[in-house]
C-alpha cells in the first residue's frame, strides 16, 4: 500500500472533476501550502471548495471581470441577489473595520441556452437541467478587497458550485476570455494560503492511488472510483431532467429527516425509485429521536457551513440581540461566523463540564445585568468536536437553555444520526452532507433540521419558510442523493474499521499504558474521550434492520510524544493525504498545520497541538488498514529510539 503515492496537488479522489480534496502527501507539503510555496500552490488542480476557488469558477469569474470590471476590479459569483447583497454588505463593513474601506457593486447576468451552431434557431429542451436558464449575480470590488471577499466565500459557503459554473460556461456564447488573468492572485500574502486562489494547472494527475486503497474503492465503493460524470451520463444522457432534481431533493430531505423507509441495511431504495421518478417516497416515523420530524423540517444548503451560517442568521433575526456561545474547540469557521456577524462570541474552548460551570456563571452575570432578555443568543457546539472528538454534556446544556431561554445549535457531522441522537437536545441540528453522508468526495451539501418539539420551533420555522432560498444546485443534489443511498451501510463499515484501528493505536500509546518506545501520546476518539457524554446520545437500541447499535464514528486524532514522531508517522502512513473527512477511503491530514498555521500557540492552549494528526477512516479491508497503521507507527517509534 502506497508505492504509487499520489502527486502533490492532484485531485482526491483521482480523476474526479469536482473532487472535494487535494493531495498533500507529506508533512512538508502541508507546511509549504500554508506558506504559499509555488512548488505546491502552482501544482494544485483543486482544493476544498470553500478555500480553493475551483478552476471552472475562476474561469467564469475572469470572463465576468473582462466584461464588467472597471480597472482592476475582481468579482465573486452567487446564485441570488440576496446572497450578493449580503456579500457586498460584508465587504463594505469588514473592510472599513480593517481600516481599508472598499465599495462593492452588483451586476446581474441572466444566461439562457441557445443553439450555437444554428444561430439560436433550434429549440432547446427547457425541461432539462442543461436547458434551464441561470441567474448569475456578480459582486465586483477593488482587487485590494479580494481577501475580505474571500472571507465571505469561505465562512458562509454560499458561493456558486463548480458544476453550476460549468453549466454557465457551456451556455455562454464565448467561454474563452480575451484577456487572461496572471496565474498568481493580485493580493498580498498574509496568513494561511487557503484564503487565496491557486494558479491553473493540469486537469488530473497521472499517479495511481495506493494499491490497498484502490482495491477498497473497487470492492466497497466501485462507482465512486470512476470519473463522477459516467453514471449520470449513461443513465440520462447529457441533459438531466429537472424532475430528477426535484425528486433528489425530496429524497434527501426525507433521508436527513430519518423518515425514508427504504434506506435499509443494504443501502438501496427499490429499483423503480430512481432520481427521475416522480412518485411519492415511502416514509414512516422519524429515526431522529423525535418521532414527529418530517421532511418539511429539513432545509438543504450548498455546504455544511452555509447551514451553520444560516442557523446563526436566523437566530439574529428572530431573537433578542446578544452574544452567542461557541462551546468546545470547533472547526475554525463556526467560531469565525459568530465573531464576524452579530454582537460577538463567548468562547469556551475545552467543551468540558468545567466549561459548563463557567458558562453558567456568565449566563447568571448577563441575566443580572438585564433580566428582560436572554443572556445569550444561541450556543453552537459539535457532537463530537473536530478535531479532539470531545462530546459536550448536551443534557446539562439543554437545562441551561431552557432556564435562560437561548437556542442550542448542534453540528452532528462527526457523530451522524446513524450513531447518535442529538435532536432531542437541540433547537437546530446542522450537518455537512459533504462528508460521510456523501462519502464519494465529489459533491458539497449541507442540511439544517428544526426540532418540532423545540420551544422556539414555530418562530424559527415561520422565519425560514418566509426567507429560505433553495440555492442548492440541481445537479449537485442529484449526485448527493445517489451517493447517500447506502449511507447507513457505509457508516457501519467505517465505524468498525475505525474502532479496530483506534484500539490498536491506543494499545501502543502513553494513554493506553504503553511504555516501550511510545510515539503516540493520546488517541482522541469518542470511545475514550468524554465517553459518558457520547453514550448519553449514542443509539444503544439495536437497529431493527441490521441489529446494530450506534458506533463511535470514523474520525480520530493522534497526538505524539514529539513533533518528529508526528511527521514520521504522517509521512509513512500509506493512505491518501489531504483536507476533508468522511470519505469512503482513508484520509489523513496534519490538522493543526492546515487549520491554525498562523495561530499555533492559541490552538495549543486548548490541547490542539502542532503535531496533531487527524485521520478519517474509510472502507478498506480491516487487516490492510491495521497493517498500514502499524507501518506508520513503527516509523514514529523509530524516532523515539533514535532520540534516546
Amino acid at each position: 500500500m502506497g508505492e504509487a503515492e499520489l502527486a502533490v496537488g492532484a485531485a482526491l479522489p483521482p480523476n474526479t472533476p469536482h473532487a472535494i480534496s487535494v493531495s498533500l502527501p507529506k508533512w512538508g507539503d502541508n507546511v509549504a501550502y500554508e506558506e504559499g510555496d509555488k512548488r505546491v500552490v502552482d501544482s494544485m488542480v483543486t482544493g476544498y471548495p470553500r478555500f480553493f476557488i475551483h478552476l471552472s469558477i475562476q474561469k467564469l469569474a475572469t470572463i465576468c471581470e473582462h466584461k464588467y470590471a472597471i480597472g482592476s476590479e475582481r468579482c465573486m459569483l452567487f446564485s441570488t441577489k440576496r446572497i450578493a447583497e449580503l456579500c457586498r454588505s460584508f465587504i463594505e463593513r469588514r473592510s472599513a473595520l480593517l481600516g481599508s474601506p472598499a465599495q462593492a457593486r452588483l451586476v446581474n447576468l441572466f444566461i439562457c441556452p441557445e443553439d450555437k451552431q444554428n444561430g439560436g434557431n433550434t429549440k432547446v429542451d427547457r425541461s432539462s437541467i442543461a436547458g434551464s436558464c441561470v441567474d448569475l449575480h456578480i459582486v465586483l470590488f477593488p482587487a485590494s478587497a479580494f481577501s475580505v471577499a474571500k472571507e465571505f466565500w469561505q465562512h458562509t459557503g454560499l458561493g456558486i458550485s463548480s458544476r453550476l459554473a460549468e453549466k454557465c460556461l457551456s451556455l455562454l456564447p464565448d467561454a474563452s476570455p480575451k484577456v487572461q488573468r496572471p496565474a498568481s492572485p493580485v493580493l498580498s500574502r498574509k496568513g494561511p494560503h487557503r484564503y487565496y486562489s491557486a494558479a491553473k494547472g493540469s486537469a488530473t494527475s497521472s499517479s495511481t492511488p495506493p494499491r490497498d486503497t484502490q482495491t477498497s474503492l473497487q470492492s466497497a465503493a466501485a462507482e465512486d472510483a470512476t470519473p463522477d460524470s459516467i453514471y449520470l451520463e449513461e443513465r440520462y444522457g447529457r441533459n438531466l431532467p429537472l424532475s430528477a432534481a426535484a425528486f433528489a431533493k425530496r429524497a434527501l430531505r426525507s433521508r436527513v429527516a430519518g423518515v425514508l423507509v427504504r434506506d435499509g441495511v443494504n443501502g438501496s431504495q427499490s429499483p423503480k425509485t430512481t432520481c427521475g421518478d416522480n412518485r411519492e417516497l415511502e416514509v414512516g416515523p422519524s429515526k431522529r429521536g423525535v418521532t414527529d420530524v418530517s421532511a418539511d423540517d429539513v432545509y438543504l444548503f450548498p455546504s455544511g457551513m452555509s447551514a451553520i451560517w444560516t442557523a446563526h442568521d436566523v437566530a439574529l433575526n428572530v431573537r433578542p440581540q446578544a452574544k452567542s456561545v461557541c462551546f468546545g474547540f470547533p472547526y475554525t469557521d463556526t467560531l469565525k461566523i459568530i465573531q464576524k456577524w452579530g454582537p460577538g462570541a463567548h468562547f469556551f474552548g475545552f467543551g468540558t463540564d468545567s466549561d459548563i460551570d463557567e458558562l453558567e456563571k456568565v449566563l447568571e452575570q448577563e441575566y443580572q445585568l438585564d433580566p428582560s432578555k436572554p443572556p445569550i443568543l444561541a450556543l453552537f457546539t459539535e457532537f463530537p468536536s473536530n478535531p479532539l472528538l470531545r462530546s459536550p454534556n448536551l443534557r446539562r446544556l439543554r437545562v441551561l437553555a431552557d432556564k435562560y431561554d437561548f437556542l442550542i445549535v448542534v453540528d452532528e457531522t462527526i457523530g451522524n444520526y446513524v450513531n447518535v441522537e442529538v435532536l432531542p437536545h437541540a433547537d437546530i441540528v446542522v450537518s455537512s452532507l459533504t462528508k460521510v453522508f456523501s462519502g464519494a468526495s465529489n459533491v458539497m451539501g449541507g442540511s439544517l433540521v428544526l426540532n418540532p418539539r423545540g420551544r422556539h420551533y414555530t418562530t424559527l420555522k415561520t422565519f425560514l419558510n418566509d426567507t429560505y432560498e433553495d440555492v442548492y444546485f440541481d445537479e449537485d443534489a442529484i449526485y448527493m442523493e445517489r451517493n447517500s443511498r447506502d449511507f447507513k451501510r457505509r457508516v457501519r463499515v467505517i465505524d468498525a474499521n475505525a474502532e479496530a484501528v483506534c484500539d490498536f493505536l491506543r494499545s501502543r500509546s502513553v494513554a493506553g499504558g504503553y511504555t516501550l518506545s511510545p510515539a503516540i501520546k493520546e488517541v482522541f476518539y469518542p470511545k475514550y474521550i468524554t465517553r459518558e457524554n457520547y453514550d448519553a446520545c449514542r443509539i444503544l437500541t439495536p437497529d431493527p434492520e441490521d441489529g446494530k447499535t450506534g458506533g463511535f464514528g470514523g474520525l480520530f486524532s493522534l497526538t505524539f510524544t514529539s513533533v518528529g514522531a508526528s511527521k514520521a508517522f504522517f509521512d509513512a502512513l500509506p493512505c491518501y493525504k489531504g483536507p476533508s473527512l468522511g470519505t469512503n477511503f482513508t484520509l489523513a491530514c496534519p490538522f493543526t498545520i492546515l487549520a491554525h498555521y498562523v495561530e499555533l500557540d492559541w490552538a495549543a492552549q486548548y490541547g490542539v497541538e502542532e503535531g496533531l494528526v487527524r485521520i478519517s477512516v474509510g472502507m478498506e479491508n480491516t487487516a490492510s488498514l491495521l497493517h498500514s497503521f502499524e507501518t506508520a507507527l513503527k516509523a514514529a517509534e523509530n524516532t523515539f529510539s533514535e532520540a534516546t
